[in-house]
């Protein structure tokens, strides 16, 4: 392995689904501003998603749409027939 291009700056990160709630926890290097109390009571840095492995169709086998920012509205406007 090449030395001095791997991040040292690993630490656990809350990862929230802001379509269900969902959280979960794992090692990152994501840069964020946040912070969430966990359920051991520390507090760890937060990073929202808008989609993960249990809202997402091909996970959940379910065929729901979010639409947090409008993008289906968006694209249906842009590309409608006039």
């Amino acid at each position: 392995m090449k030395e001095g291009i791997h991040p040292k700056t690993y630490r656990k990160v809350v990862f929230k689904d802001m379509s269900n709630e969902y959280m979960f926890m794992c090692h990152s290097t994501v840069d964020t501003k946040e912070t969430i109390k966990w359920e051991d009571g520390s507090e760890y840095p937060l990073y929202k998603l808008d989609i993960s492995h249990k809202s997402h169709p091909f996970f959940t086998g379910q065929n729901m749409f979010i639409d947090t920012a409008g993008r289906i509205d968006k694209f249906k406007k842009r590309y409608a027939k006039k």
